[in-house]
């Protein structure tokens, strides 16, 4: 069982919602769209699902064509942000809706729908309605409709959004499991490279309606191809500050060098960028070699455990992620380091150039 898509792409008149895409997704594997607002993951969905038809390219179910088949005659179900539950019907009915809109019977809905309740952890609650239910178990309703369908593709549109910090933690562990026992193909789509991560499978990462890269999830993060694919992997995104490389010294910005380190040696003379993720910045060094940069601090945001803190680097924006509650105060001066093992080189193109050490050896 197989979803591919070939050379697919969609246009609404002058804009371009989806840029020509080709994409392969395969039986049992977690696939998640991970992009910000209006990067085009909905979009993509609904090409899957065939609720759109794209305005070129093919869709293939199977080795079949479905370019153009109605969303009805598809084994689709898909589960959107504002999860919905017929609130007059109880539990059970929810689950058994469309079963019985298929036409199956009696013994076979029962069965079925008794089946899904006990993967989604439902059973006690099968006679209640959706509103006697918390949050995560109304949530977990929905799931269960769209599961109980037996669908061959299986599509979540920011299911677990409108959640709070607990039942989306409890969520997000069970998704997988549930998801590995029903042999469907899943898509989740999401603006949380965290979800992403925790998720696993296989992440495509989305920008202005393209897909920058598709590949197993620890990859794509770990080693993306270019700098759009790195921006959108990292909360809050990469930062970045240009490099230039001359003979046996790195030059970071306009004053602060290093010796060229063997694995870049090779790296042809020229300028190039330097990103490096938000958490990987530190208010005193940690390692010998570690680079220090003069910065002013803008502003801080403090989570309980972690304090944001946004910086400029002559005019460079950069947001750091440090440990513990920081007592900084907007508009100091402020030095941070940052280990040369955690920088990636982008070339002029974006295109990746050298991966982090770090991440190599991970």
């Amino acid at each position: 069982m197989s979803l591919i898509l070939k050379n697919v792409s969609k246009r609404v008149g002058s804009q371009v919602h989806i840029h020509p895409t080709d994409i392969e997704l395969h039986k049992g594997s977690m696939n998640v769209l991970l992009g910000p607002t209006l990067s085009g993951k909905t979009s993509l969905m609904r090409l899957m699902a065939g609720l759109d038809v794209p305005t070129g390219g093919s869709v293939h179910w199977d080795g079949r064509n479905v370019t153009g088949m109605r969303v009805q005659d598809r084994k689709v179900a898909m589960v959107y942000q504002q999860f919905i539950n017929y609130p007059s019907m109880s539990v059970y009915d929810n689950i058994a809706s469309p079963l019985k809109l298929m036409g199956q019977s009696r013994a076979e809905i029962d069965t079925r729908v008794r089946e899904t309740a006990e993967l989604m952890q439902l059973t006690p609650m099968l006679e209640r309605k959706p509103l006697e239910l918390s949050g995560g178990q109304q949530q977990r309703c929905a799931l269960a409709r769209a599961l109980v369908k037996n669908a061959g593709l299986v599509l979540l549109d920011e299911p677990l959004a409108n959640l709070d910090y607990k039942l989306r933690e409890e969520l997000r562990a069970e998704i997988p499991k549930i998801f590995e026992r029903s042999g469907s193909i899943f898509v989740y789509a999401t603006t949380e490279p965290e979800e992403a991560l925790l998720l696993g499978g296989n992440t495509a990462t989305l920008w202005q309606g393209r897909v920058t890269q598709f590949g197993p999830t620890p990859s794509v993060y770990r080693r993306p191809i270019n700098a759009t694919t790195a921006r959108v992997f990292s909360d809050p995104p990469m930062n970045f500050l240009a490099l230039r490389k001359d003979g046996d010294m790195l030059g970071f910005g306009a004053c602060q060098q290093m010796a060229t380190p063997e694995a870049l040696r090779a790296l042809p003379d020229g300028d190039y960028s330097a990103g490096f993720r938000p958490n990987h910045l530190e208010l005193a060094p940690q390692r010998p070699g570690a680079i220090e940069f003069r910065t002013r601090l803008s502003v801080t945001e403090i989570t309980g455990s972690e304090t944001f803190i946004h910086l400029d680097h002559a005019g460079d924006r950069w947001v750091g992620l440090v440990h513990g509650v920081q007592s900084l105060k907007p508009g100091q001066e402020l030095s941070v380091y940052l280990d040369p093992a955690h920088v990636y080189i982008f070339g002029a193109d974006g295109g990746l150039v050298a991966v982090a050490p770090y991440a190599e050896a991970a």
